[in-house]
């Protein structure tokens, strides 16, 4: 009897295994990751929009980053926001859910939030719950309904989902409530999930299951604590107590927080919109309470706002990809030649053309673009190519799908700094025989950023970046952000060349000093214009210009925006001979960016007219008999603007050098990056490149009209 008993158990065991062998083979892993995204905060950028990604970290929009649903089809708004994505328990349902709002009616103008459901992803079925309608009694004065999330319930078998809300007493708080069977409606009345220990508001919560717990993260909007915190239960639906500290990693503005578990991994993803500078930070964690920032491994080629990510199949990846897959500009990862200049490639998707500009002195007969591109595609050729003779064709494949690519290289000289740079000053020192260029290093949402580089030249096409010469951060002790706008001098002093740098921090004008015009640069330790001048109450205290009069020998600082100010330096350089100030008068289009420079016994001052975001940011001119005017501005004084049928735009913020011992000058200035800048929108604002033209005067003295180029100028003998 138990000899039967054994062989029955063993038998018993044997089938078990079998079937967990089964199992583990049919189970499809997870190789993908889905990101789903909205992108802004006009109509047509309130929709839910796919991503995909092999590693968790970098990321590649589907069907050209544009909507994968019509969120007019589903929402009572016209406009989704903050898409949830949700696994099912059966591992094959899937469920969003998402806000029904649409920013332009206010931040307290909805009142729904949108069910979703599929088990393919590509069709969703959908219903609008409107809580002040559903629940009249309970929830008549609700005002706004956000950020709903899903998570299921194994202890219910139910979906529960939760999101933040408020009434007309306020806060907001986070409410959870479970979805009926077919996901069209809520099953219950709405219960208080978590509330701030402070009263604080508390959005954007998201919950995560680990090692028996809870971990609830979410947006504390309290006035001394802003950023995003955790919370940990045992119980999914209540008995939060909230941690110490935030789990965020930076000093901005952060919301819409989500985490996720990387395949074959212990590690999680902890991701937050950064909304005001326009980002998403990744942080990585092992136990959810000390999180790594790895921004330096994530890519994106899209914007995304408040999102989240669930891991996929291959089979699934694929159904997507057959959807929404596309090959064009959004196929290309990157063109990783360092002889490339990548901000500049133009990809023509209705002509099939690629244009790749490319640095001076590249071999063109000999040359690999070295194209890279999402995963998912694959392309015709790699390696050196022979481009000199014209384009050469590259066959792009996705997904049973091909297109021709007809890739041409080209040498354009602007812009003449390989990156986002703004605000170029230019000089030739004496020491060195060079030429200098000290730009704004752009690139950084709101003008944020708080370091200098300076770049060297022989013929002023080809640049060496000769690195960081003044970082706030670490070289100055009164101001720590808005590294704007840069001057700087060579002066002989003593025998000796000592170069003077004049720099915008905090809307504030410092100097700093080096013996080479590479730098390092050593701060005075005060700002040389701290305050506005008496009589001044507009404008800002930026964008600084020296001169040194070749005539008097005197040192004057310009400086303005919204007016024009000087003063005279002593002969130190590094402080103002006292009562020297003078408000000068340039006409109604002066808004900054003051250049001033000495020809043939005339004193030229340029400046920059509109905004710096605008299309028409623009050059004008005045000339004087005196480093300290009056102005004679001339009727068509209007010298450098914007050239559309070249793609050219935000011409502005100008320098001007003079090739030693000649009557050769040429005007140096930021434009607009090309091609994407123009549709940008404000952004491109700080997403501006240097360029350099030649600039010519009329027999009377007059300057001519530049016309801004793309392929600049041609290196000097």
């Amino acid at each position: 009897m138990k000899k039967i008993n054994r062989l029955n158990l063993n038998l018993f065991a044997l089938c078990v295994m079998a079937l967990m062998v089964f199992s583990c083979k049919t189970q499809e892993k997870y190789t993908t990751y889905l990101f789903t995204y909205f992108t802004g905060n006009s109509q047509d950028e309130e929709a839910i929009r796919y991503a995909l990604s092999s590693d968790g970290y970098n990321y590649y929009a589907l069907n050209g980053n544009q909507p994968i649903i019509d969120s007019k089809e589903i929402s009572s708004t016209g406009g989704v926001r903050d898409p949830h994505i949700l696994r099912g328990a059966d591992g094959k349902t899937f469920y969003m859910v998402v806000t029904d709002m649409v920013s332009a009616n206010g931040w307290s103008s909805n009142r729904a939030m949108v069910l979703m459901k599929s088990t393919d992803l590509i069709n969703w079925t959908h219903s609008v719950i409107n809580i002040p309608n559903t629940y009249p009694e309970e929830f008549g004065d609700v005002v706004r309904v956000w950020a709903p999330q899903t998570i299921y319930d194994d202890k219910t078998d139910q979906y529960m989902i939760y999101w933040s809300m408020l009434g007309a007493q306020g806060p907001d708080i986070i409410y959870y409530a479970y979805a009926n069977k077919d996901f069209t409606s809520l099953a219950t009345v709405p219960k208080q999930l978590y509330f701030s220990p402070s009263n604080a508001a508390c959005i954007d919560g998201d919950i995560i299951y680990k090692d028996g717990k809870y971990h609830l993260f979410f947006k504390n909007e309290d006035e001394d604590k802003k950023g995003i915190m955790q919370a940990i239960s045992d119980k999914l639906t209540e008995g939060y107590v909230e941690l110490p500290g935030f789990m965020d990693q930076t000093d901005e503005a952060v919301e819409g927080s989500s985490i996720f578990r990387l395949i074959d991994s212990e590690e999680y993803i902890l991701m937050y919109d950064m909304y005001t500078s326009g980002t998403y930070q990744f942080t990585k964690s092992k136990d959810l309470e000390n999180f790594t920032v790895v921004d330096d491994e994530i890519s994106m080629n899209f914007h995304p706002r408040h999102g989240t990510v669930i891991r996929i199949t291959e089979q699934e990846k694929q159904r997507l990809l057959d959807k929404w897959g596309t090959i064009d500009a959004s196929s290309f990862t990157g063109f990783n030649s360092t002889s490339i200049k990548e901000n500049n490639v133009i990809i023509n998707d209705e002509e099939g053309t690629i244009s790749i500009p490319v640095i001076p002195n590249t071999d063109l007969a000999s040359f690999d673009p070295e194209i890279a591109l999402v995963s998912w595609t694959s392309v015709s050729k790699t390696g050196p190519q022979d481009f000199s003779n014209g384009a050469v064709e590259y066959t792009i494949s996705s997904s049973g799908k091909q297109k021709i690519y007809k890739v041409s290289v080209v040498q354009e000289n602007n812009p003449a700094l390989v990156g986002f740079y703004a605000d170029p000053e230019i000089i030739y020192s004496e020491k060195n025989k060079k030429y200098y260029i000290y730009p704004t290093s752009d690139g950084f949402h709101g003008w944020s950023g708080t370091y200098f580089k300076t770049f060297s030249s022989d013929d002023l096409v080809n640049w060496k970046d000769e690195g960081v010469i003044l970082d706030l951060n670490k070289d100055v002790s009164w101001a720590d952000r808005n590294a704007w706008a840069p001057c700087a001098i060579e002066k002989e002093m003593n025998g000796a060349y000592k170069y003077f740098y004049y720099f915008t921090a905090a809307q504030k004008i410092g100097v700093a000093v080096a013996d080479d015009p590479a730098g390092p640069f050593v701060d005075s330790g005060q700002p040389i214009i701290g305050e506005k001048p008496e009589g001044i109450n507009r404008g800002q205290e930026i964008d600084p210009d020296i001169f040194t009069d070749p005539v008097s020998g005197k040192s004057y600082l310009y400086w303005g925006n919204g007016y024009m100010g000087v003063v005279e330096l002593n002969d130190d350089m590094v402080s103002v001979k006292e009562n020297s100030f003078k408000r000068l008068n340039p006409d109604g289009t002066f808004r900054e960016g003051t250049e001033v420079f000495y020809r043939n016994g005339t004193y030229y001052f340029l400046w920059s007219e509109d905004d710096t975001r605008s299309p028409n940011y623009r050059v004008r001119y005045a000339t004087s008999d005196s480093p300290t005017g009056s102005f004679n501005i001339p009727e068509n004084n209007l010298i450098l603007e914007k050239r559309p049928e070249d793609g050219i735009y935000g011409t502005g913020h100008n320098s001007v050098i003079q090739v030693p011992n000649k009557d050769e000058w040429y005007i140096v200035y930021h434009r607009f990056t090309r091609p994407k800048g123009i549709e940008m929108g404000g952004d491109a604002g700080f997403h501006r490149e240097v360029c350099i033209d030649k600039m010519e005067f009329n027999e009377d003295g007059s300057i001519k009209p530049v016309t801004p180029t793309v392929s600049g100028i041609q290196p000097l003998n």
